[in-house]
């Protein structure tokens, strides 16, 4: 059964989710080290639309967060991504 193509494609697809889902999560880390650092803590409202990014939000969001100066920066561009 391991050596069939179905079996293989199936592990395949598994570890390319899990790569994407790994690489999510660490750009979702880095992002929010970066927010705290910059604006502070975030309001569990904000904190819990932070977690709702997809990775390319996420992505945006780290080179959006270099002009920002306060959580109503993070807020504006929530309420607009």
């Amino acid at each position: 059964m391991r050596e069939s193509v179905i079996y293989q494609e199936i592990l395949e697809e598994g570890e390319q989710r899990g790569e994407q889902r790994g690489r999510q999560e660490g750009e979702r880390s880095l992002v929010l080290r970066q927010l705290t650092r910059k604006v502070g803590e975030l309001t569990p409202g904000m904190r819990k639309q932070f977690e709702t990014l997809t990775l390319e939000e996420l992505e945006n969001l780290g080179e959006a967060l270099l002009d920002f100066n306060t959580l109503l920066d993070l807020e504006a561009w929530l309420a607009h991504k």
